[in-house]
């Protein structure tokens, strides 16, 4: 006797690279970095709704592997995430990731996927998101202070979500920035090459780092910096690696997604253990004010955390079905009698119909 075929229940949607990839063109890149902007604001303004935690690490010398989980009580979510710097120069990525979301009613899965991709996708989202609430008005100048794996999606996420029309790239590495500068090649932006980080900054109302060294950097020095910029720093995400000189957080108004988390992995694990940041989630409710004037230095000390992920996954899930983009995965033992999980075993074998 065969095993039954399982219910539709016992399937997962599974998202590969490939259909993440023609799911990006189908919805169109710029619309996807805002409708993803759009949930993970959405989730900020419930922020006191989710199980939240420090992301769960472990750390090498090469290296960082992590778990990010979060729930508001009706999904839960994860998200397995590596960051490796030296990688690049084994020609592997820096950063890979999967991700799951599941129902708490049940506790089954209901979307497994690649989140490579979709993490690179979010990073930009919120860093895009934070700036409409935090970067001067009518700022259209970025500077991007490097040139690897994130920085198209944080050109076009500002493009989209804050309107710039200009970017200036700098990286250590000159073929990184050419490398961009191909990329963005038709997007609509005004690219220049920079060959230092002084000249990358002239003029930009928006700076983004980004750079990968798992080390403590300093890319910005406070003397760099005129009034009334904005800093998106979100490549000091780990114990140990940071991107900006501490006289710079000194001097401007720091703002975090989760303090718990951040003072060990951002810029902030600089400084003392009450330096005073202010988390997003209240600015976006009104709790707590963002940009009060124009001569004000904010920096977003963005190191990610698992309720963006949770935002998108909850985004790929709503639009999934309708792409078609997807494979279901038989990944959830489905026996008719839920007692029976050995006769269903049993059944399936070589002897099972002698068994039976």
């Amino acid at each position: 006797m065969l095993a039954p075929a399982p219910s539709r229940l016992a399937y997962v949607p599974f998202v590969s690279v490939e259909n993440m990839m023609k799911l990006v063109h189908r919805i169109g890149i710029a619309e996807m970095l805002t409708g993803l902007a759009e949930y993970i604001e959405q989730d900020f303004r419930r922020w006191e709704l989710f199980d939240k935690t420090p992301r769960v690490a472990s750390h090498s010398r090469e290296g960082v592997i992590e778990l990010m989980p979060t729930s508001d009580g009706e999904d839960y979510g994860f998200k397995y995430v590596n960051g490796h710097p030296k990688n690049t120069r084994e020609g592997l990525q820096t950063v890979t990731a999967f991700g799951l979301l599941a129902s708490v009613n049940t506790g089954y899965p209901v979307l497994l996927t690649e989140m490579t991709l979709l993490t690179a996708l979010r990073t930009a989202a919120t860093s895009a998101m934070v700036a409409r609430h935090l970067a001067p008005e009518g700022a259209r100048t970025m500077a991007m202070i490097g040139n690897g794996a994130q920085s198209e999606f944080q050109a076009l996420a500002f493009r989209a979500i804050c309107g710039i029309t200009a970017v200036r790239l700098y990286d250590t590495d000159p073929a990184a920035t050419a490398k961009a500068m191909r990329n963005l090649a038709g997007s609509g932006l005004t690219l220049t090459a920079c060959s230092t980080a002084e000249e990358a900054i002239l003029g930009a109302e928006i700076i983004t780092t980004c750079t990968a060294d798992k080390q403590n950097a300093t890319i910005l020095t406070d003397n760099m910096l005129g009034a009334g910029v904005h800093i998106n720093a979100i490549g000091g995400d780990c114990p140990g690696k940071t991107e900006l000189h501490p006289d710079i957080l000194s001097r401007a108004d720091v703002f975090v997604e989760y303090p718990e988390q951040t003072r060990i992995e951002g810029e902030i694990q600089q400084m003392p253990a009450d330096f005073p940041v202010t988390e997003m989630w209240q600015v976006i409710t009104g709790a707590a004010p963002g940009r009060r004037d124009a001569a004000q230095v904010t920096l977003f000390d963005g190191v990610g955390f698992a309720v963006e992920d949770f935002s998108a996954l909850r985004y790929l899930r709503d639009h999934l079905h309708a792409t078609g983009l997807f494979q279901d995965l038989d990944m959830i033992a489905d026996p008719d009698d839920p007692r029976d999980l050995f006769g269903m075993l049993m059944r399936a074998g070589p002897e099972g119909a002698h068994a039976a």
